[in-house]
């Protein structure tokens, strides 16, 4: 068995209260779980791990035999498609991304993948609470009382760990396109001025296009695509970055008193979307090579080779908040308090800076008018 993964009655008994019996839960920015009753701590010891992705190849060929946990089970949200993983002991709790009920089908369980690593979550409750309303407070198009009435919401954040594929690979692609160089010639011409024809000259760019052919080789490391479906795919975006340096070893004990999800988009497809995260370095390094003051690119073939992957949890704060009737979903990065959500827009903002514009160009077709008559 690996290190990272600790049997079922070791984590339960690491996480129980030696003072009162209690649940431990995790502590955002530290190592330590904590008893809110009685305020014992442990320390998460033996996390510290070489962070190295695992071959693609044989991670695929054994990612069904690799699916075995009992102390972990996933169930569906019904409302959102979310896939939430709970612990073995609870038969009903609520989605964290749209607070529908979950009720679990004991005979419809599915199995767990565990994941090689984790980010802990970095910034606390209160502190995803405090970016929220400094974020709803920035907000230039927003109605001015959007802080004051939807800032009280922000108290039902969940902590949730989001799944992410992480991959490693080597490329080498070869290319066939066109160079093109600039040359000039020099263009007589006639204008006139002050009622007189004047002849005089100009140099015109022209530009020479040739044959190019060529192979290129790049390295990419930690391409991040997200796992969950859950959230709006613009929102798993805009998250990022994510300290990535201060992955630890997966161990559950982080996942103490959060929820998390597990994986929606198999790791296959994941690989897909990788790719596509690599045509602009490609591209750019093919131009490179091609050199000259202009290039087209007409046909690559990309060899992906040296693939690898990392399975991870990343840190989240979600939530929603009301105004006027409407619920807007926002989300906190965890590891550095990004906040990233919908808002309502201010229809007498939007109004007053359009007649702004307005007025600002006649203002300016006016002054321009005068001075040209002047």
């Amino acid at each position: 068995m690996s290190e990272l993964l600790k049997p079922a009655d070791s984590i339960s008994n690491s996480l129980k209260c030696a003072g009162c019996g209690a649940l431990l839960r995790f502590v955002p920015g530290t190592r330590t779980l904590q008893c809110s009753y009685c305020g014992e701590s442990n320390v998460i010891a033996n996390t510290e791990a070489s962070i190295e992705p695992v071959d693609y190849e044989d991670f695929i060929a054994n990612i069904d035999v690799k699916k075995a946990t009992d102390n972990v089970k996933v169930v569906d949200c019904k409302n959102c498609g979310s896939q939430t993983v709970l612990d073995a002991s609870v038969t009903s709790d609520n989605c964290p991304f749209c607070t529908a009920p979950l009720v679990l089908n004991l005979q419809a369980g599915k199995t767990y993948l565990p994941p090689h690593y984790i980010l802990p979550f970095e910034v606390t409750q209160k502190q995803g609470a405090d970016f929220f309303q400094k974020w709803l407070k920035g907000l230039w198009w927003a109605p001015n009382d959007l802080a004051q009435k939807a800032g009280g919401t922000s108290s039902a954040l969940n902590g949730v760990y989001l799944p992410y594929w992480a991959y490693d690979t080597d490329t080498t692609t070869d290319y066939t396109g066109e160079r093109g160089d600039y040359y000039y010639t020099t263009e007589t011409y006639t204008e006139t001025v002050d009622g007189k024809t004047q002849t005089r000259t100009r140099q015109v760019r022209h530009t020479n296009w040739s044959y190019a052919s060529g192979t290129v080789d790049c390295k990419f490391r930690d391409l991040l695509v997200p796992a969950s479906t859950s959230l709006p795919e613009k929102t798993l975006d805009k998250l990022t970055p994510w300290k990535l340096d201060m992955l630890a070893g997966f161990d559950e004990r982080y996942m103490s008193g959060f929820r998390s999800e597990t994986y929606q988009l198999d790791p296959e497809n994941g690989l897909l979307k990788a790719k596509e995260q690599t045509v602009q370095e490609i591209n750019s390094s093919i131009r490179s090579d091609i050199g000259g003051d202009e290039q087209r690119i007409d046909n690559t073939d990309t060899d992906y080779r040296n693939k690898a992957i990392k399975y991870i949890m990343l840190p989240v704060w979600v939530s929603a908040y009301n105004y006027n009737n409407k619920v807007y979903q926002f989300t906190v990065n965890a590891s550095t308090g990004e906040v990233i959500g919908g808002r309502p827009l201010s229809a007498m903002k939007i109004t007053l800076a359009i007649l702004f514009a307005i007025a600002l160009i006649i203002v300016v077709f006016v002054l321009y008018s005068q001075n040209a008559n002047g």
